[in-house]
């Protein structure tokens, strides 16, 4: 398998993904919502993922896709490309600089490479199993930062959160009063890459899907970051819950995410 030719592809996709992204941004003709009035999509996710797959496509006709937009397609289950043309789409319907496209190849479930492009800070974060993460083509690793009363958190909450809300607040205060602070940035897939780059030292959030999370993990692997569930289990893309850290901090993070309710999502 050429993971070589794979990582140019996502690149060149992302790439076109993000032009689109740019060329569109402040100019939405129309924004629509999908499950829930906070779960919006806007003409320029339907637009950069369209020319993110055709990219894809025509290097790899035969491999299947799982996009957030249209879902699944192709034929070959073993590679997948797993595709979010557009993550933090709120922030960008109101304007806000905090969004990415983000794209991921896997081989037999395993995300093998992971390409985030945050087109408006011109940021580029990638990684291919084994060979450590870049940004903007300079290797990142995760800080060192030894305790969460150091730290400096990000997380974020699902656009329906039910009756699951009370435990989220929960987790939120126990880790806001740990910590030197938690942010919310709007944008799973870059909260991860932040991590990876040591702009935080922790990242959790419940109720993602695998496009939020696919390329993100890859490249926070590669940057040495711990990656599970909240109870410690490896993580892959179809749990419900995840924690991305610099591994000092793993367990103590593990502990200011049980709510002691005896329902810790998995």
């Amino acid at each position: 398998m050429d993971l070589d030719r794979i990582k140019r592809v996502a690149l060149a996709a992302a790439g076109k993904g993000g032009a689109v992204l740019t060329r569109r941004f402040g100019k939405l003709s129309r924004i629509s919502t999908k499950g829930g009035i906070a779960d919006l999509v806007t003409d320029a996710d339907l637009a950069a993922e369209a020319v993110i797959l055709e990219t894809i496509r025509a290097a790899f006709p035969d491999h299947a896709v799982l996009a957030e937009e249209s879902g699944v397609s192709g034929k070959e289950t073993a590679h997948r490309w797993i595709v979010d043309p557009l993550d933090g789409t709120t922030n960008y319907a109101h304007g806000l600089k905090l969004y990415c496209v983000s794209i991921a190849f896997a081989a037999a479930d395993k995300v093998l490479v992971g390409v985030i492009l945050s087109p408006a800070t011109e940021e580029l974060f990638a990684a291919v199993k084994g060979e450590g993460a870049t940004l903007n083509g300079r290797p990142i690793r995760v800080t060192q930062t030894p305790t969460v009363s150091e730290s400096l958190l990000v997380t974020g909450f699902p656009h329906k959160a039910g009756e699951g809300l009370a435990p989220m607040i929960q987790r939120f205060d126990r880790c806001l009063r740990a910590s030197r602070g938690v942010r919310r940035l709007g944008s799973a897939a870059l909260d991860i890459c932040y991590v990876a780059c040591g702009r935080f030292d922790a990242f959790w959030e419940q109720g993602l899907k695998p496009w939020d999370t696919a390329a993100g993990i890859r490249i926070a692997r590669e940057a040495g970051a711990a990656v599970t569930d909240f109870s410690n289990r490896p993580f892959t893309v179809e749990k419900d819950t995840l924690l991305v850290t610099n591994g000092r901090i793993h367990g103590q993070m593990l502990s200011l995410l049980d709510t002691g309710d005896g329902k810790k999502p998995q």
